[in-house]
């Protein structure tokens, strides 16, 4: 209703989550710009955004916020700790704590520099039924599963060093190995893990089914699974953002998958070679054709509803590029209906391609903030300038968050 509000949480580096309400309609028409901008663009607010308050639960950098229900609010930082909190009051309800990685190669003893090391998680996704997370770590080759019912852990599966030689990962180094970023599909039945070169998707019984390694090779920043109304039930689209600003879409289903590239035998005991298939590429939006090459360090995906209903289906992007500037794109489901031409991404990432894959969307907008951006999170305004919000919660609104692209809430870190 034009009455809900939006709820923000933002994470800080020195531990602080940030929360607010946003209305959910834009500044009324002809608003004059009312905040200071030291980079000479004139912004206007809406009276009724505000800042709620400051949870100080986590002693260290905030690494994920998300809000798996409107009830729930989840936080991760580089404490390792994951602390789940009722949005009604706020109150830390229950704290996970993953174990600390063994450290090599580092002193120890009174020369051990205290409070600072490779720790803390990384990123975690929860699956659409609330009952199961998965966490990634820093220092960590391996994923972690918890039982969000017991807030218990449920598991532990380490990376094979194999499989992560076959995403062009290093299996050396304090950061190799590890990964960055997990997301689950809409339905629950896979989810992908993205490493700092390329990402694996795996299935239910967590056994990995796909690999992806972009071509040229690139760095990877963020990775969203598309709507699932956007193309066949049978067939999930991943979508990856990378340094080189593109947004790459790979079909995981094995079906989109080509053949596994020979690898030697591993002298590891008990490791056999990896036979998983490599993902192709179905399509890729932005990129130096597009004159957006600049690093996309996190983007959002919105269904737009389609007028009539059975009009084609149609999807924006909003982008957040290293150098300021907000993207938006519009994406329509028929593109991603035909497969790219082949190139290189289907066979290993040392080889060129011969030709740039298919270019897909439009750009309908930029926005200069003159700031450097790390994070963004998008949603629907449903209100109306002329409507907007009331100056507090409706009768019966307790101020709770909800996850989703139609969602009353957000999250940020």
């Amino acid at each position: 209703s034009a009455s809900q509000k939006i709820i923000l949480a933002s994470g800080d580096k020195d531990g602080r989550v940030n929360l607010y309400h946003l209305s959910n309609a834009p500044p009324p028409v002809g608003a004059a710009p009312n905040l200071p901008n030291l980079a000479g663009h004139a912004v206007a607010q809406n009276p009724r955004n505000r800042e709620l308050g400051i949870l100080t639960h986590h002693t260290r950098s905030v690494a994920a916020l998300h809000f798996p229900t409107r009830a729930k609010l989840l936080t991760c930082a580089e404490d390792n700790t994951l602390a789940i909190l009722r949005t009604r009051d706020w109150a830390v309800l229950s704290t996970i704590k993953a174990p600390d990685p063994k450290v090599s190669n580092q002193p120890s003893g009174d020369t051990k520099e205290q409070g600072k090391g490779n720790v803390g998680m990384n990123d975690f996704a929860v699956h659409p039924s609330t009952k199961l997370m998965v966490s990634v770590g820093k220092g960590e080759r391996c994923m972690r599963l918890w039982n969000l019912v017991t807030g218990k852990r449920a598991g532990v599966l380490s990376f094979e060093r194999e499989l992560l030689k076959e995403v062009g990962e290093r299996v050396f180094g304090s950061h190799g190995g590890e990964g960055n970023r997990v997301e689950w599909d809409t339905a629950g039945e896979e989810f992908a893990i993205a490493f700092e070169r390329g990402a694996v998707v795996y299935g239910m019984d967590c056994n990995p089914q796909a690999l992806i390694r972009p071509s040229p090779p690139t760095k990877i920043h963020q990775l969203r699974y598309l709507p699932l109304s956007t193309a066949s039930k049978s067939r999930n689209i991943l979508a990856i953002s990378t340094e080189d600003g593109r947004i790459l879409f790979f079909p995981t289903d094995a079906s989109s998958a080509s053949s596994p590239t020979p690898s030697a035998p591993s002298t590891d005991r008990n490791r056999t070679s990896t036979t998983v298939p490599h993902c192709s590429l179905l399509a890729q939006l932005g990129g130096h054709t597009t004159a957006s090459a600049e690093r996309i360090k996190d983007f959002d995906i919105l269904y737009l509803p389609s007028s009539p209903p059975d009009a084609e289906q149609s999807l924006l992007f909003t982008t957040a590029s290293s150098d300021g500037a907000v993207r938006l794109w519009t994406l329509e489901a028929s593109e991603l209906a035909t497969p790219a031409p082949e190139t290189s991404e289907t066979a290993p990432a040392e080889s060129n391609g011969v030709a740039d894959p298919k270019q897909v969307g439009r750009l309908i907008g930029t926005y200069e903030t003159g700031n450097r951006i790390t994070c963004l999170r998008a949603f629907v305004m449903t209100g109306t300038p002329e409507v907007g919000d009331l100056d507090g919660p409706s009768e019966g609104d307790n101020g709770e968050g909800r996850s989703g692209n139609d969602s009353d809430s957000d999250s940020s870190s």
